[in-house]
């Protein structure tokens, strides 16, 4: 399943030879499903099925459906003659004027005139309903591309913010040996300076504690295994705005942890990008459905 955005527009209209429909589907972001419809009065009955089109479609958004519809005027319309109902009428007709001694002649017109005979053809209820509804699942089936599309342009965008990320953790890694011998050199200058002797084992001991307060390993772990789950959840796809939305809040946890823990400038600052990059998700991760 490809990953889909909440967030799409589309348009189909027809003509027929009743009339004009136009169906719009409208979406966007929403924590959960929510739909509205516009239809015209006479076709309120529509809207169950629509709702269980979408429900089996959608999981997540704010969706508006409009009809609109103009039927054909009735001045256009043609004539429809029921021709059962006026062979009854002419034959009745035909039964009296056989018993008539001076009959006139039946008059066609005579025959028109009487009530139901002739009628201003209208469409078949059932032939436009069925119309609508594939004019509808026409509409709903652009609708899912254009969601599909978005999708894959977050996932793409998504997929190169954690590439960014690895590299920066892997960067930071790398440095970290250097930055416990920086911080170990540093306070024996600072211990010098003070002309402060310690004994070789509570110098190591010191030692050992500044290392552990500034140690991120575990930090980077952890940031590099939600790294990983949020590639696995793009890669499958479906709805999974929701767990995306959350592996964001542990990922800014990490970083937030490691900007805490930070003691040179250089892992201030890859704190910080860590931190725009999440961001930089959380916001588009919020039109994934």
């Amino acid at each position: 399943m490809s990953v889909r955005s909440m967030t799409a527009f589309a348009h189909q209209r027809a003509e027929y030879p009743w009339g004009t429909a136009a169906w719009e589907i409208r979406s966007v972001n929403q924590r959960y499903l929510d739909l509205t419809f516009k239809l015209p009065e006479l076709w309120r009955h529509l809207e169950p099925g629509l709702r269980d089109a979408l429900r089996k479609n959608l999981s997540r958004g704010k969706v508006e459906v409009s009809l609109r519809l103009q039927m054909r005027s009735e001045g256009s319309e043609s004539l429809k003659i029921n021709h059962a109902l006026a062979g009854e009428v002419m034959a009745a007709a035909q039964a009296i004027h056989g018993k008539l001694d001076h009959p006139a002649s039946i008059d066609p017109l005579a025959i028109l005139q009487w009530p139901g005979v002739v009628g201003e053809s209208q469409p078949d209820a059932d032939e436009v309903q069925q119309a609508l509804m594939t004019l509808f699942a026409q509409a709903l089936a652009e609708q899912s591309a254009g969601r599909e599309r978005e999708g894959a342009e977050l996932k793409l965008m998504i997929e190169q913010r954690l590439e960014q990320i690895v590299v920066i953790t892997a960067r930071l890694r790398q440095a970290m040996p250097q930055l416990v011998q920086a911080q170990r050199d540093k306070l024996l200058q600072r211990l010098e300076g003070l002309d402060v002797k310690l004994n070789e084992e509570r110098l190591e001991a010191e030692v050992a504690l500044l290392a552990q307060k500034i140690d991120v390993a575990e930090e980077l772990d952890r940031l590099d295994t939600h790294v990983q789950e949020v590639l696995r959840i793009l890669r499958k796809g479906g709805a999974c705005g929701r767990k995306l939305d959350f592996l964001m809040q542990e990922l800014n946890r990490e970083a937030n942890t490691l900007s805490s823990k930070a003691v040179v400038a250089d892992s201030t600052q890859s704190a910080v990008e860590l931190k725009v990059l999440i961001e930089q998700m959380r916001e588009q991760i919020q039109n994934i459905e």
